[in-house]
């Protein structure tokens, strides 16, 4: 049985975090939360749980999740978001990979909830992650925005069974909140990609494509309301994205 690390990276999660950690059950041999100096009640209600918490400015989704990594006590690690939860089926199979460990990393399932809708179509589910590995065969890679865990070559990955659930939206504005701070990244992350650009293809195009690929052809109708939200926000979210871009773009010329 391999000694387990939870690892959480924190900024203002006090509505979240408590519910993420109590669902832990006994998975966890250590609760580590890397808070990027919060001003709610995050590191409080952490500390109350039990959790260790260490203090450190964010400099990157890539950056804040590797120190964290690196701060775990024990080599294997759970890597989870603050709107995460565990479910009973999912601690099962984190014990059973414990006690029997045979790959590099293994990818959770993620079911999102969406202004208080479980999301079933529409490309968000499974929404499988690698978020439990053993740190010494692989690390965080990405850029600014999209980090991802990569096990080095030769490894192999596993699947866990269960659900982890994602409290993502509690509401319609907090998506578009959101969607407009990650488009402005994402706008910069392909500027530095080179990826400089934009024509009519990518602002009318591309958008359209995105709501007829969700809604129609990953049966985001499905889901109702919350769907044709999810599937319009998003083929919004292209658009602005290339617009971002191109503005950029124009004025770095200039």
């Amino acid at each position: 049985m391999v000694s387990l690390s939870v690892v959480v990276i924190t900024f203002n999660e006090a509505a979240n975090i408590g519910r993420c950690l109590d669902a832990l059950g006994d998975v966890a041999d250590e609760v580590l939360v890397v808070d990027s100096f919060s001003t709610d009640d995050t590191v409080a209600i952490c500390q109350a749980r039990g959790a260790r918490v260490v203090q450190n400015a964010f400099a990157g989704y890539v950056e804040q999740k590797n120190f964290a990594t690196a701060q775990a006590c024990f080599d294997h690690v759970l890597q989870l978001d603050a709107d995460e939860v565990l479910t009973d089926e999912l601690r099962q199979s984190i014990q059973q990979a414990k006690a029997n460990w045979q790959h590099a990393a293994y990818a959770l399932a993620r079911l999102t909830n969406y202004c208080g809708h479980w999301v079933r179509h529409g490309g968000w589910y499974p929404d499988r992650k690698l978020r439990l590995y053993d740190r010494r065969l692989g690390r965080w890679e990405g850029l600014l925005l999209h980090e991802h865990y990569e096990v080095g070559p030769g490894h192999t990955t596993g699947a866990l069974a269960g659900d982890a659930l994602h409290y993502s939206y509690h509401s319609i504005a907090q998506h578009v909140s959101q969607l407009n701070k990650f488009t402005s990244i994402t706008a910069q992350e392909l500027a530095l990609k080179g990826r400089t650009r934009v024509t009519l293809f990518h602002l009318l195009l591309k958008p359209l494509w995105k709501f007829v690929h969700g809604y129609f052809l990953r049966l985001g109708f499905l889901d109702g309301f919350a769907g044709l939200c999810i599937a319009g926000i998003s083929a919004w979210g292209v658009f602005l994205k290339f617009a971002k871009l191109k503005t950029r773009t124009e004025r770095a010329e200039a």
